[in-house]
């Protein structure tokens, strides 16, 4: 079975994203899913406090959750660390700064490790950061760059409870990428891959933004991409 890839658009391991782990976990379709929290993009920060909330908070919804401490290129080449990469149901990819991210894993062997993990039937999900990476492309301080294109043809924008949907349109037409859909995702919200297309859930919107339309959708809500 073809894994699946989740989208988030900030605000990870809080109260009110329960409800959306909880649903990410049993889509593993495993009793005790065993989870690794990357916290790389948050790695100038307090990347410890970043994985052990991760940790706390997957563990209370009935995971088997861990620290995956890479922080840096090497680590993300690092044999052991990859192992438990490898093993993983659910890989999380925190928040935190996605230029520093996308430096840390672009051709290591971790970022191999994400795909392999798609291929086997896992789950790998990003948050805000996170989330950015995994797409074909994404924005960061107005400038585009190549993302590790695991979410084919998306950017994501992430905490997108803040901004203006008519405004964002008007920004991304003739900006955005061609063939590539910008899903702008607020906090404690986020969408699944759903064969071709996606499903949202969680607390708020995503809203979809392609040859200069958008729309939004709500939890439950299926979507193309």
């Amino acid at each position: 079975m073809a894994g699946r890839i989740a989208l988030v658009g900030g605000d990870e391991f809080r109260a009110s994203c329960r409800g959306m782990d909880a649903e990410l976990l049993g889509a593993t379709g495993v009793a005790k899913p065993r989870v690794a929290i990357v916290p790389t993009a948050a790695a100038m920060e307090r990347p410890e406090l970043a994985a052990a909330n991760g940790a706390r908070h997957f563990n209370a919804l009935g995971a088997d959750a861990k620290p995956l401490m890479a922080l840096t290129a090497d680590d993300a080449n690092d044999e052991a660390l990859v192992a438990a990469a490898d093993a993983a149901d659910v890989i999380y990819l925190t928040g935190g700064n996605p230029a520093y991210l996308m430096g840390a894993l672009a051709g290591s062997r971790l970022a191999a490790a994400l795909r392999a993990a798609l291929s086997r039937g896992a789950i790998v999900a990003g948050s805000s950061a996170g989330a950015m990476a995994l797409g074909e492309w994404m924005r960061f301080r107005g400038e585009w760059s190549a993302g590790l294109g695991l979410a084919r043809g998306i950017a994501v924008l992430p905490h997108h409870e803040r901004s203006d949907p008519e405004r964002v349109a008007a920004e991304l037409a003739g900006a955005l990428p061609a063939g590539v859909t910008a899903l702008g995702i607020d906090g404690a919200t986020g969408c699944v891959s759903k064969g071709a297309g996606w499903r949202a859930l969680g607390a708020g919107a995503v809203a979809r933004y392609r040859a200069g339309r958008w729309e939004r959708f709500g939890a439950g809500d299926v979507f193309g991409g």
